[in-house]
C-alpha cells in the first residue's frame, strides 16, 4: 500500500492553494511542450546537436508509443481517480501504468545526458517535476512514474547504443 499512501500524501496537497495547483498543472501539462520547443530551437541554432536531438526524439517516441503501449496492452492499471476520490486537476483516460509522459521525457533526458550532461540534468529535473506534478494532479500513481522512468531511461540507453553501433564504419 506504499504506492497508495505516497499518492495520497502528494495528492492531498492539491486543492489547498490555487497557485500550487496552477504550478502543478503547468508542470504536468505544459513543461513538456517547452522542452520539445527548446530542442527544436537547438536543432536550428546548434547544428552540432542535431544527432543528439534526433536520437533523443526517436528514443522518446519508441518509449512512449511502442514500449508503453505494449505494456498497457498487456497490463491495465486504473488511474487513481477511477478507484478513489482524489483531487483531479487535469483530464486523462486509459491505463495509468507506466506513465507515458515519464517514459517520453526520461528517454529524452537520458539520450541528452549522454551528449550534454548539463542539459541532460536539467531535463531529468524537469521530467521528475513533471512526474510529481502528475501525481499531485491526481492522474498517476507513484509507481506509474517509476515505471515510466525505467522505460524511458532504458529505451534511451538502448536506442543511443544502437545509434552509435549503426554509425560505426563497417570493417570490410
Amino acid at each position: 500500500m506504499i504506492n497508495q499512501d505516497l499518492f495520497l500524501k502528494i495528492n492531498d496537497l492539491a486543492g489547498r492553494n490555487v497557485w500550487m495547483d496552477k504550478l502543478a498543472v503547468f508542470f504536468a501539462v505544459y513543461v513538456g511542450y517547452i522542452i520539445v520547443a527548446y530542442l527544436i530551437y537547438l536543432w536550428f541554432i546548434k547544428p552540432g546537436s542535431r544527432r543528439m536531438i534526433s536520437v533523443a526524439l526517436i528514443a522518446a517516441v519508441i518509449a512512449r508509443f511502442v514500449v508503453t503501449s505494449i505494456i498497457r496492452f498487456l497490463y491495465f492499471h486504473p488511474r487513481p481517480f477511477i478507484v478513489m476520490q482524489v483531487h483531479q486537476l487535469i483530464p486523462e483516460s486509459g491505463s495509468s501504468f507506466p506513465s507515458g509522459h515519464a517514459a517520453f521525457f526520461f528517454a529524452l533526458s537520458a539520450v541528452t545526458y549522454l551528449s550534454n550532461r548539463k542539459l541532460g540534468w536539467t531535463l531529468f529535473v524537469l521530467s521528475l517535476l513533471m512526474g510529481l506534478a502528475r501525481i499531485y494532479a491526481g492522474v498517476h500513481w507513484p509507481l506509474d512514474i517509476v515505471g515510466g522512468i525505467i522505460v524511458g531511461i532504458t529505451t534511451g540507453l538502448v536506442v543511443n547504443r544502437l545509434s552509435v553501433w549503426l554509425q560505426r564504419p563497417s570493417a570490410v
